[in-house]
């Protein structure tokens, strides 16, 4: 894996725990209008993120369209990849 794609691929972990945890903070909440503007914004991004790097990298979740040869076969597994 290369810098360009953990650095892809830690953006869009980020970009999932935030939106993560502003759905938990609204299932609370969800009279929050700024809460709730905050969320669908890194959803946005999240979207546009996810979709740059499968684009580039391949699929990342399954439930998607993919075409042969499947580039997920080539890389290591995310629980195999080392974090520094």
């Amino acid at each position: 894996m290369n810098r360009e794609q953990l650095c892809q691929l830690k953006e869009l972990m980020a970009l999932e725990f935030t939106a993560l945890e502003l759905h938990l903070y609204l299932d609370t909440h969800p009279t929050d209008q700024r809460a709730l503007m905050d969320y669908n914004s890194v959803v946005q991004q999240l979207t546009i993120a996810r979709q740059r790097y499968q684009e580039r990298y391949g699929p990342i979740t399954y439930g998607e369209p993919s075409a042969y040869p499947w580039q997920w076969i080539n890389e290591p597994w995310p629980w195999e990849i080392c974090y520094e």
